[in-house]
């Protein structure tokens, strides 16, 4: 048991043990129990130091505590948190005026969590069916690719092909079309008269970052012109640099009609995300037809002001571009020694594992023990998204471990 100043009374094993009569079960977490972090680096109440290369799926961007965005939290805790949609605050117009000039679009609805995104993005689709493209009442319907994922409510699920996430969940909410990922024709022929929108994401993260085929985000923004209907990009965890670009949509230079983001908005310090979409689209809201208390509220446009801020100099869009290189090539150097393959994208990458070796979850507890802290996604497959702020020398002691866990055989 730790008697360190300042840590813990109780061990992690302890502290694990204590979740388990009082927590929902619905999520799997490594058994490592953080305490404190900064930068790249968290450690455990035991005082143990591992380097974070998941960075909360994207959702620390920016690093644990990054300076700039916890001095801006701090100067707004100490005037104004919340005050709802009831009033106006003065922090929202600068945030949405920022968000929208970053993204290229023209008006921003401000809400909480990456799913809260998706919802307003669903409902605003359907909105701008009836009222601008005319669809007959109640039979709008929105494309989706198979292997999305988009969140875990009840709506979202309903459209999911993951039987882990929809079982038990039943009935789902109707109007969904589920096409294959990467495939065009598919799509066209999904769309018709009654589509009020595709909603994709530019790559796929929980499948294990699947990153489409060159062309694949053009035709999509072709096909959904043609057609008359929105073209939707979940750019929830890939968007805000992770891929070397501010949105993920920029390597084929694509500008979709609505933009959903979150995860790293929020600056690892309070949830924030976005519907960003051409007034045409977004104009169509009035009030009572949609609302969200803490959406929009003075802490959340501080901190996601700080955010855009950051991500206005550059900087951590060529971080991941420069840093990704280093990702790449140290990942293929492991090519046929037990990686099977990966794909990746700035500093984004899914590493498949040669299942011999051992599950995505026993690489994932293996690199733990080294001190390097991933997730699994499906199967053999690993999920590395560092912090953008990480260091060459990091990544590489991030990449030897792996090496190292790899060279030990089957689990």
């Amino acid at each position: 048991m730790t008697v360190a100043t300042g840590r813990s009374l109780r061990s992690s094993a302890e502290l694990i043990r204590a979740e388990e009569p009082v927590l929902a079960h619905n999520y799997h977490p490594l058994p490592v129990v953080v305490a404190r972090a900064e930068g790249a680096w968290v450690e455990d109440v035991e005082g143990r130091r591992y380097l974070d290369m998941l960075a909360g799926y994207s959702a620390l961007n920016f690093g644990h505590r990054h300076p700039a965005l916890v001095a801006a939290a701090h100067r707004q805790l100490d005037r104004l948190t919340l005050t709802s949609r009831a009033f106006h605050n003065d922090r929202l117009a600068a945030f949405a005026e920022s968000l929208a000039a970053l993204t290229g679009l023209d008006m921003v609805l401000p809400m909480n969590t990456g799913a809260e995104a998706v919802e307003s993005g669903i409902k605003v689709a359907r909105k701008w069916a009836y009222d601008v493209k005319g669809v007959a009442p109640d039979r709008a319907t929105i494309v989706v690719a198979a292997d999305n994922f988009h969140g875990r409510t009840t709506t979202i699920v309903g459209f999911s092909t993951d039987e882990t996430a929809r079982a038990g969940f039943g009935p789902f909410t109707p109007g969904f079309r589920v096409v294959p990922y990467n495939d065009l024709a598919a799509l066209e022929a999904a769309v018709d008269e009654t589509t009020a929108a595709v909603l994709i994401e530019p790559i796929q993260g929980e499948a294990g970052v699947v990153v489409p085929d060159d062309g694949y985000l053009r035709g999509v923004r072709e096909l959904t012109r043609r057609a008359g209907c929105l073209f939707v990009a979940d750019e929830i965890q890939s968007g805000l640099g992770r891929t070397g670009r501010t949105l993920a949509v920029e390597h084929e230079g694509v500008v979709p009609d609505v933009l959903l983001l979150g995860k790293a908005l929020g600056g690892g310090i309070v949830p924030v995300s976005a519907v960003v979409a051409r007034r045409e689209v977004l104009g169509v809201l009035g009030p009572g037809g949609h609302g969200s208390t803490f959406g929009g509220n003075p802490l959340a446009a501080a901190v996601g002001s700080a955010v855009v801020e950051l991500l206005g100099t550059g900087e951590f869009q060529r971080r991941a571009e420069e840093s990704g290189v280093l990702l790449r090539e140290g990942l293929t150097a492991l090519l046929g020694k037990g990686v099977k393959g990966f794909r990746a994208r700035g500093l984004w990458a899914g590493v498949d594992i040669d299942p011999a070796i051992g599950t995505g979850r026993e690489i994932s507890e293996s690199l733990m023990r080294e001190g390097i802290l991933v997730k699994d996604t499906h199967g053999s497959t690993i999920r590395l998204a560092p912090p953008l702020t990480i260091t060459e020398e990091e990544l590489h002691t991030a990449l030897a471990a792996l090496e190292k866990v790899l060279g030990q055989g089957p689990r």
